[in-house]
């Protein structure tokens, strides 16, 4: 009977054990509950700009809450896990939009009483006409900072993905020696600050090309940063930034923005740095 006794004795604590990793999730930490709603905000890469008619806005292929198949949004990966979110996407982003207005964007997706919400903007304030007329990196993250405060004290619950800025000297990486990309660039006087003079290998043009990239990283530095002081909030760990985006991935209108496949290929990246990743 005694030993009988002892054998139970340890076999309990050790079922106890056994049930408790059993319901565990992967990687050991409470799963995060999925969400009901959601909304996107940013610029025009959010809002799927030229993927669809000329020079013009798309939504139904952000990688965000686009509804076109061939991305697989944030919003299509949810509702196919969550049917509770279907019809309960927004899309906030703005055509143009700097960091300065992302607080109204947050005003608006906390208006909309989301679970959720995507944030990718900043590649307009370093893509200026010039290096000097970008963005300082202290008012970006003032601003940044204030946005993600108000939107936080609004709904405290939502979950916030932030991804960083792109590194938006690919595209010149990818297209300085097309002819085509080139005249639009200057017609179009696109991202100047870093795609003037794009076959130049001037020391003026590299060190100018090297400060836009410089003044992207610390803009990212910053993301990290204010995101890190909110629980509910995560940063992509340069995931976008790091993307390796190839000729396909930037839609032939402007040289510029994604096109379908590059949206599917941030749909991707950002996917497997946020919440819901396997």
């Amino acid at each position: 009977m005694k030993l009988r006794r002892r054998f139970v004795q340890v076999l309990a604590p050790a079922s106890a054990l056994l049930i408790a990793l059993v319901a565990l999730p992967v990687g050991g930490s409470a799963a995060v509950p999925l969400p009901a709603s959601i909304a996107s905000t940013g610029d025009s890469i959010t809002q799927g700009y030229n993927t669809g008619g000329l020079f013009s806005d798309n939504p139904a292929s952000s990688w965000s809450t686009g509804t076109t198949t061939a991305v697989n949004s944030h919003y299509l990966r949810l509702k196919a896990r969550n049917a509770a979110i279907n019809g309960h996407a927004f899309n906030d982003a703005k055509t143009g939009a700097v960091m300065a207005d992302l607080d109204g964007q947050l005003v608006k997706a906390a208006g909309q009483t989301v679970d959720y919400v995507t944030i990718l903007i900043g590649a307009n304030d370093a893509c200026k006409g010039t290096v000097a007329s970008m963005t300082a990196v202290g008012t970006f993250r003032s601003q940044f900072a204030t946005a993600l405060q108000h939107f936080t004290t609004a709904l405290p619950n939502a979950k916030i993905l932030v991804a960083s800025v792109p590194n938006v000297s690919t595209l010149w990486s990818l297209f300085r020696n097309n002819g085509s990309a080139r005249l639009i660039w200057g017609l179009g006087k696109i991202c100047q600050s870093i795609l003037a003079n794009p076959t130049s290998n001037a020391a003026a043009d590299v060190t100018r090309r090297a400060q836009v990239v410089q003044r992207v990283v610390d803009y990212n530095t910053q993301l990290q940063q204010v995101c890190a002081g909110y629980a509910n909030c995560q940063f992509d760990g340069n995931a976008v930034f790091n993307t390796v985006f190839t000729t396909a991935d930037v839609n032939t209108r402007d040289y510029f923005h994604p096109s379908t496949s590059g949206q599917a290929k941030l749909a991707a990246v950002t996917w497997a740095a946020g919440f819901w990743a396997p």
